[in-house]
């Protein structure tokens, strides 16, 4: 009989990891849809972890390929982040999908930009991808020798050919990635009242 109960233990520690990740995962993903409303705090956030990040690569003076490959990864998702859904250049081979307003007339109808990164994806993205660059700054394995300036010089180049071919696309179709003159609700995720203000809002209209 005593020969069972190390399976038993064994089991029920299984069952406490289990329980315990699947609780930290319902509290991160509790913590990201209340974070939704705050962008500004978020992006604060996010400053704050890229000059942890930065800073920790000065201060050890190594890592320069984590960095160089990090700052690939924000470009990549910064050009998703100004770029359209629907591509307009797909839309002049024939198809019949929606396509952005190419002339006055069309652009009277009023059409919402539709990014392929939304914003709250394109800050959580690049977000976990700095937070895992700057744990990979404590594992010696990633601390590939290489001439740093080579790196900033070819970012460089990199960068301004990548913003010049997207501003050119930008110019081409027409379209803005930003919008401006938005109505903002100064009570928007707000709660209060007994069930959070959904009720509680209605019953005032309602008087």
């Amino acid at each position: 009989m005593n020969h069972l109960l190390p399976l038993h233990n064994h089991n029920h520690n299984h069952n406490h990891n289990i329980i315990t990740r699947q609780t930290v995962k319902r509290a991160v993903q509790y913590w990201l849809d209340k974070s939704t409303i705050h962008p500004v705090q978020r992006w604060i956030a996010f400053v704050a972890i890229l000059a942890l990040f930065f800073l920790r690569i000065y201060l050890v003076q190594g890592y320069f390929i984590v960095a160089y490959g990090l700052g690939i990864f924000l470009l990549n998702n910064f050009i998703a982040f100004l770029s359209p859904l629907e591509d307009p250049t797909d839309s002049l081979g024939g198809d019949d999908g929606p396509s952005l307003p190419t002339t006055q007339s069309e652009g009277k109808e009023y059409k919402p930009f539709t990014r392929r990164l939304p914003e709250f994806k394109f800050w959580l993205t690049c977000f976990r991808g700095t937070l895992i660059s700057f744990f990979m700054t404590f594992f010696g394995i990633f601390d590939v020798p290489v001439f740093w300036p080579i790196l900033v010089m070819y970012f460089g180049v990199l960068f301004f050919m990548t913003m010049k071919r997207q501003i050119q696309h930008m110019y081409k179709h027409k379209y803005v990635p930003f919008s401006f003159g938005k109505s903002k609700y100064s009570n928007a995720g707000v709660e209060s009242g007994a069930f959070g203000g959904g009720m509680s809002g209605a019953g005032r209209k309602g008087n």
